[in-house]
């Protein structure tokens, strides 16, 4: 079974995802769309049974009509095109989606959402959200009863890692907010209602990079490639 992964390569965190999910499963194949151009990548995922988005820099403001507050951003606009174009087909397919940090923000954005700029100077959070000296930061997180993440988990809150500086502000139609962090930021989002739709659950913390005995961490890899075997028997058949 084939997952694409939108990058997997470039760094040391980047090929921890592959160890994320394989881990989970050491049977699956992952593909780093990354190493391909858009339209290639785009054929290649209609081989696969599932789309990882994964971290990395800013989503360009001016996708969520903030074009002012470029100057505090890091983007890659190329990499906004690549994995918008991949999860627009995603959609298409009714493909499983799994989406990481950056990712997560990216289907905000792409559902009609917006994000926050920058956590310390336009929250009241209360936390270091981003990294410090290249060490993930940690917080609490509180999960909403009935979501994805407490079914697959079990749990209704824990510790998970940080490493990001924006985050999901007002949210994308159909999406609803699954955990906040202890003080007030958005931490994972997932379908309102899964009705009619494929999975699709964001995270904004690193479960690749988390302790696999974390229930916020491996937890939800193998729950991920549950869905993207269902899928493949669905629609994949021969």
């Amino acid at each position: 079974m084939n997952i694409g992964i939108s990058k997997a390569s470039g760094s040391a965190n980047y090929a921890k995802y592959e160890e994320w999910l394989r881990t989970a499963d050491p049977q699956i194949t992952c593909i780093d769309l990354s190493l391909m151009p858009t339209e290639q990548a785009v054929v290649t995922l209609e081989s696969c049974a599932g789309l990882l988005l994964t971290g990395g820099p800013d989503v360009n403001p001016a996708r969520y009509g903030k074009e002012y507050e470029l100057s505090r951003c890091v983007i890659d606009s190329e990499r906004d095109d690549f994995e918008l174009a991949l999860y627009a087909k995603s959609k298409e397919l009714k493909m499983p989606v799994f989406a990481v940090c950056r990712g997560a923000q990216l289907v905000n954005v792409a559902e009609g959402g917006t994000l926050v700029i920058d956590i310390p100077t336009d929250t009241k959070a209360t936390h270091e959200h981003a990294r410090v000296n290249d060490t993930d930061g940690e917080h609490g997180i509180d999960v909403q009863h009935g979501s994805i993440v407490t079914k697959i988990t079990g749990e209704i809150e824990g510790a998970v890692n940080s490493a990001h500086h924006q985050a999901v502000d007002k949210l994308g139609e159909g999406l609803r907010v699954s955990a906040v962090s202890d003080d007030g930021i958005n931490e994972a989002i997932e379908w309102n209602d899964f009705t009619g739709k494929p999975f699709l659950l964001g995270v904004q913390w690193h479960p690749e990079r988390m302790s696999y005995a974390n229930p916020f961490s491996i937890a939800l890899a193998k729950h991920f490639l549950f869905e993207t075997e269902s899928y493949k028997l669905l629609f994949q058949r021969g």
